[in-house]
């Protein structure tokens, strides 16, 4: 005779930790390379280059009016 009640029980494991993560960290990093390949970039007009600025101004000015 065969038992018309049989049942078999399943397991589903769904697994929620770990390895979702690396989008972030991903974006991220890419943020911090590319500030700072824009301040390698516009370091002169941003002041971090040792190069000394020199400006001269002229003790005098002559104006000739007409």
């Amino acid at each position: 005779m065969s038992d018309e009640n049989n049942t078999t029980e399943r397991t589903t494991i769904v697994e929620t930790g770990g390895g979702g993560g690396g989008g972030g960290v991903l974006a991220v990093v890419l943020l911090i390379i590319v500030v700072l390949v824009l301040l390698f970039l516009f370091r002169d007009e941003l002041g971090f280059s040792g190069k000394k600025t020199e400006v001269n101004i002229p003790d005098k000015i002559e104006v000739n009016v007409n």
